[in-house]
């Protein structure tokens, strides 16, 4: 399932929307924590794509087949700007920059590769998996990533959380 998105900061509660409905059509229910992290994971995706590009972009929604099944459920931005996704560190008054951040913490893989003359950014979220302990730490703000050569990058975050969880996913209360 796909839906093109224009450069305008509208499309961001379109883009909601579309998923919202692509989620009740594959019986997951708008109120479970799946559909919240996944509607909260296509905004931040999406107004990354359109405030940052200024570019059009394709929002793609991969779920599995039945709401019980256990599996995985993409979700992929792409656009034409060949600019690669910058995870940043805002001052605690700053009103943006928390996305990358934001992904990372909900989602249980994303990264981003090269794709033809733009980019395509995606994450994961495991649906009905058992829960994990992760051990790794967060990354801290200070941290770079190293450059990468050749035609084709990916940046793999890990969510990090200890904490309890609900149909296989783990969350945190801030």
């Amino acid at each position: 399932m796909q839906l093109e998105i224009r450069p305008d900061p509208a499309e961001v509660g379109r883009a909601r929307r579309w998923a919202r409905s692509r989620l009740a059509g594959s019986g997951i229910a708008a109120d479970e924590p799946l559909a919240e992290t996944l509607v909260l994971l296509v905004s931040e995706l999406v107004t990354n794509a359109v405030v940052h590009t200024g570019c059009p972009a394709v929002l793609r929604l991969s779920l599995p087949g039945t709401a019980a099944e256990a599996a995985t459920v993409r979700l992929e931005v792409a656009d034409a700007s060949t600019r690669a996704p910058v995870p940043r560190c805002p001052d605690d008054d700053a009103t943006g920059g928390r996305g990358l951040a934001l992904v990372d913490g909900l989602a249980d893989r994303w990264g981003w590769s090269a794709e033809g003359a733009g980019k395509r950014i995606w994450c994961e979220l495991d649906r009905c998996a058992p829960a994990v302990a992760h051990t790794a730490a967060p990354t801290a703000c200070g941290d770079q990533a190293a450059p990468v050569s050749g035609s084709a990058a990916t940046v793999t975050g890990t969510p990090g959380l200890d904490g309890p969880t609900y149909e296989g996913l783990a969350f945190e209360a801030v």
